[in-house]
């Protein structure tokens, strides 16, 4: 049960994903004890979420052996490829590895939460939740992106299906698709229904694919770019660059999609919308200072300009050009974020930036096997 109005917590986390799990081992290394994660839910939903063919498109590599980190890991001392034993894992392997770390690191997770709104009354939060309310000196907002997609900007775009809806590719029905949107979503869906045969035409306003900006934020990942070779989408995937798409319209029969060139292109199943992710920083709005591209404004602290005691953790954290949508990016602030708060309670978190043993925890997450239960 949620602790009543009563308890006052130091930080609560909202949302248990990637982000969530791992600031809040940093929490832990920085001698915080007093604080929650809530997540509306269970551990690593969004990533369960995902289609099942669907893979990290950054590479797991056990690096922790030499003082480095696996890029997808969120904590030193933990390796997705060493305990998965997979380069690039899939969505609900990630998931499971998640649970697992949050029962070794014995975070305290409350699922099944559903956060409402976060008030700030007077100096301290409180949190409307669909149980109780939570009273908190501190929250980092993690609810990350990928249960927030953008369904707005396209007329018609309520004809469409979002990758983030697909449990799938395999499921869906048809041998002729549109795909919206040519950044790494939308060229994974167009793989995978190459593979099993079905042909693809695929629309974006720019040429990501052919983009030389090293930043893998803007440019196509090299995994994307390699899968694009495949004689599977060479043979049955057709690009349209620099082909925004205007609206969608649908009869009984047909689903229409045009172009801001006035070109129109014909399918007989729902287009499938690859057109990214709102993101769940919008719930807070009120409680921070957006910037020109819609984002919060931060602290060097990443905390909210307007209301201080509110962090953000995950990939809406911004500062100037940088963006931080990869694991390997934003699991860089956990440390600053942890050591803010804990410098607020008079905490010293001299041990938060590095372990004595990098290698101490990773027999303790190995992969148990497909009957795993976390």
């Amino acid at each position: 049960m949620i602790q009543g109005s009563e308890s006052l917590y130091d930080v609560v986390v909202v949302g248990g994903g990637a982000a969530g799990i791992g600031v809040a081992v940093a929490l832990k290394q920085a001698g915080i004890e007093n604080f929650v994660v809530l997540e509306r839910h269970q551990v690593g939903a969004s990533f369960s979420q995902w289609p099942e063919e669907t893979r990290f498109i950054t590479p797991s590599f056990p690096t922790n052996s030499i003082g480095m980190l696996d890029l997808n890991s969120v904590a030193i001392g933990v390796s997705p490829a060493y305990s998965l034993r997979n380069e690039h894992p899939t969505g609900r392997e990630y998931a499971d590895l998640l649970c697992r770390m949050a029962s070794f690191f014995e975070i305290p997770v409350r699922e099944h939460i559903e956060v409402e709104e976060v008030r700030l009354a007077g100096d301290e939060f409180n949190i409307v939740t669909s149980t109780a309310p939570v009273h908190t000196r501190n929250v980092i907002w993690a609810g990350g992106e990928y249960q927030y997609p953008r369904i707005k900007g396209l007329i018609g775009g309520e004809l469409c299906q979002h990758t983030s809806t697909i449990r799938s590719y395999r499921e869906l029905e048809g041998d002729d698709f549109i795909v919206i949107g040519g950044y790494e979503s939308g060229i994974d869906a167009a793989y995978h229904l190459a593979s099993y045969g079905k042909q693809v035409r695929l629309f974006d306003k720019g040429c990501p694919w052919e983009s030389d900006n090293p930043d893998p934020s803007i440019s196509l990942s090299p995994f994307s770019i390699e899968r694009m070779r495949a004689s599977c989408f060479t043979q049955r995937v057709t690009l349209y660059p620099y082909s925004p798409v205007f609206s969608v319209a649908a009869d009984e029969t047909v689903y229409q999609v045009a172009t801001r060139q006035g070109e129109i292109f014909e399918t007989r199943v729902p287009p499938l919308f690859a057109g990214g992710f709102e993101g769940s920083h919008l719930w807070v709005a009120d409680l921070f200072e957006p910037r020109d591209d819609g984002f919060p404004l931060l602290t060097e602290n990443d905390e909210s300009t307007l209301v201080p005691g509110l962090y953000f953790a995950g990939p809406s954290v911004r500062h100037e050009n940088q963006v931080f949508c990869f694991i390997y990016k934003y699991r860089q602030r956990f440390a600053v974020v942890a050591k803010a708060i804990a410098s607020s309670l008079g905490l010293p978190a001299d041990e938060l930036e590095t372990y004595r043993n990098w290698g101490m925890y990773l027999d303790d997450l190995s992969c148990c096997g497909e009957d795993c239960v976390c």
